[in-house]
């Protein structure tokens, strides 16, 4: 059986920590567990979501506040307040869990970007600090009790540097999933999963840009998503309230939900399935999609691998791009896999291994009808591919 709370240094050893003895035969199914991770990443979530409203508010319309990553894309100062955030929170609740994130703090103790590190400092600083709402505790380093200094948040930052890997209990981070919806004001995500034995057991996602209903997009907009492994997937507020059992809306379209950003997959692929399939494309960016199809907006998510010049290998995507979403597929009745129809991997380190690409849909069917139409698109691209002696 598998057990509930095991740490990072004791769970090769097959040891535990001190916690009360009935958690010990708690499966990871079990209704009771993770219930205090649940409350603890909802709240983390939740507070990064107003550390990115604000910058995007406050800072990211004269684009002076962004770094650029080795691919390129920009790294606003949401992302590292994002995170010092977040494992600010992860840290003080669950001081042995590792965390595996995207950003290091590195470039924010230069001395050319003081600017960036103090606001950095200040938006973190004022999200933990806000006062309490319901399900949130002190001892998780939120309140206006809690002083935090600038190096200790740059520290915080710095934790997310663990490998990943199999048998082990460890925290997915990713601050701002889609930054560039993000600079532009389209979709974008705070993510937040929790992995055990390679398992994803809790996912999070705060989505400050969903519309609450899509069929009232004039209506209030922010909403965090919370699945834990046989309990079941549901909408909240990002205030907390009105908790909405997943999936609850029934699109008149039938959508496949694919990147915005054509680099980031095989876009002519996609349209050669949907248009077998009659799908109806849905460019969006992040993690988002992976919310509007567990709650009804759409039929498929579909990320095919874009293709490379020079024999070049594909992106490998990391375990934080996915982890939060495909526990909220499937806990909302769907099914995710790559397209090959295999298991997806948590457990190989940061990475998820060899880029086959990812299929999620509502229903078991179509799934497989779409993983054939996935085979019938490559042989069309490239018949070389499914038959190696043409």
């Amino acid at each position: 059986m598998l057990l509930y709370h095991a740490s990072k240094h004791l769970i090769a050893q097959a040891h535990f920590r001190d916690i009360p003895r009935r958690l010990l035969s708690m499966s990871l199914t079990s209704p009771e567990a993770f219930s205090v991770e649940k409350h603890v990443a909802i709240a983390a979530v939740r507070r990064a979501c107003l550390v990115t409203s604000t910058v995007f508010n406050q800072l990211v319309r004269d684009r002076t506040d962004t770094l650029k990553k080795e691919d390129d894309s920009p790294v606003t100062v949401g992302d590292y307040a994002a995170q010092a955030v977040i494992n600010t929170v992860l840290r003080n609740a669950f001081p042995e869990d590792p965390i595996v994130g995207e950003e290091g703090a590195d470039a924010l103790r230069q001395g050319s970007n003081t600017k960036l590190r103090e606001r950095v400092v200040s938006l973190a600083t004022n999200a933990l600090r806000e006062d309490l709402i319901d399900g949130e505790k002190a001892q998780w380093g939120l309140g206006s009790q809690h002083e935090h200094s600038s190096e200790a948040l740059l520290k915080a930052i710095d934790e997310g540097n663990d490998t990943g890997g199999p048998n082990k209990r460890m925290w997915t981070v990713d601050p701002i999933d889609g930054t560039k919806g993000f600079l532009r004001g389209g979709q974008y995500a705070v993510c937040l999963s929790l992995i055990v034995n390679s398992q994803v057991v809790l996912g999070v996602i705060g989505c400050p840009n969903i519309q609450i209903h899509p069929a009232s997009p004039d209506e209030e907009k922010g909403c965090i998503f919370v699945a834990v492994r046989g309990q079941g997937a549901f909408q909240n507020t990002l205030s907390g309230t009105s908790a909405i059992k997943l999936p609850f809306f029934s699109s008149e379209k039938s959508y496949v939900l694919q990147s915005e950003e054509s680099k980031h997959t095989n876009i002519p692929l996609i349209r050669r399935v949907s248009d077998e399939l009659h799908l109806t494309e849905w460019g969006m960016d992040s993690q988002a999609k992976y919310c509007c199809l567990a709650r009804g907006e759409g039929a498929v998510y579909l990320r095919m691998p874009a293709p490379t010049i020079g024999g070049k290998q594909p992106y490998e995507e990391r375990i934080w791009d996915h982890a939060p979403g495909s526990i909220l597929i499937e806990e909302a009745g769907g099914k995710i896999t790559d397209s090959e129809g295999a298991p997806l991997q948590f457990g190989l380190g940061r990475g998820m291994g060899e880029n086959h690409g990812f299929v999620a849909t509502v229903d078991e069917e179509l799934h497989a009808r779409v993983v054939s139409a996935i085979k019938r698109a490559q042989l069309a691209e490239d018949p070389k591919k499914t038959n190696p002696t043409l």
